[in-house]
């Protein structure tokens, strides 16, 4: 028996597979954040790498270099597009998150950016947190696992349809959009509301410095719905994305 041959096929195996699951956990909500260490996420993903080797269908071995380098150039692309559609979904909440602070006059409360966009608010950074707990809290990181091993079946290995990627790329920026301005919708009519209601005032009450008027109420009265409409705010994201890593597992 030739040892040699067979432990060379047995890395190249797991290397093409730690090719599509490295590049898919880099972006993955709860297993790429930025807060993580590196050691750990590369640890990880090859942990899962080892441990979906023997049960993913692979595809068979190239005799060239340049074959080889192919089939991992096909699973980097294809594990990244995993990673960024699923962020892409995630950035829902930084968005809602956003505008909740531009509502509710906490715009200027800027917090760290793990793992948001660059002057991220305090409220999208909650959010974002929020959401990457309640990954892991509803066992959704399950959900990722059996994702990423279904996902041999809806995109084979060794196979690529670039233009079905890029139109997916597409309707997850959208659905993200949807989902960010669906879950925000309470903090909008409350903005128009209290918007409206200080306007007329004004112009009852001239001499009423509006300004200085508003932003405690704005403040307030965002933290008030805040406090009701989070739970199921988090729900409807937690339930669109359940629906999106279905997808993979058709």
């Amino acid at each position: 028996m030739d040892l040699s041959g067979l432990f060379t096929a047995q890395f190249l195996t797991v290397a093409l597979v730690f090719a599509r699951i490295g590049a898919a956990v880099v972006f993955m909500p709860g297993f790429g954040e930025t807060f993580i260490p590196t050691r750990h996420r590369l640890a990880g993903a090859v942990l899962l790498a080892l441990a979906f080797a023997p049960i993913v269908q692979g595809p068979p071995l190239p005799d060239t270099m340049l074959g080889l380098l192919r089939l991992l150039i096909l699973e980097v692309t294809i594990g990244i597009w995993i990673g960024m559609t699923a962020r892409i979904m995630m950035t829902s909440l930084q968005f809602a998150g956003a505008q909740i602070g531009m509502m509710a006059g906490l715009s200027n409360a800027f917090a760290p950016d793990m793992g948001s966009f660059q002057g991220s608010t305090l409220i999208a950074t909650a959010f974002l947190i929020a959401g990457i707990a309640l990954i892991f809290a509803s066992d959704m990181h399950h959900l990722i696992i059996e994702a990423l091993i279904q996902s041999y079946d809806v995109f084979p290995a060794g196979t690529i349809l670039v233009g079905d990627l890029a139109q997916q790329m597409v309707k997850a920026v959208s659905a993200s959009f949807y989902i960010g301005l669906g879950i925000v919708t309470p903090f909008i009519i409350m903005a128009v509301v209290m918007n409206l209601g200080l306007g007329l005032a004004n112009r009852m009450m001239p001499s009423l410095p509006v300004f200085f008027v508003a932003a405690p109420v704005l403040i307030g009265a965002g933290l008030f719905v805040l406090v009701f409409a989070a739970p199921s705010m988090l729900r409807s994201f937690a339930v669109r994305f359940t629906e999106w890593l279905g997808l993979l597992t058709l």
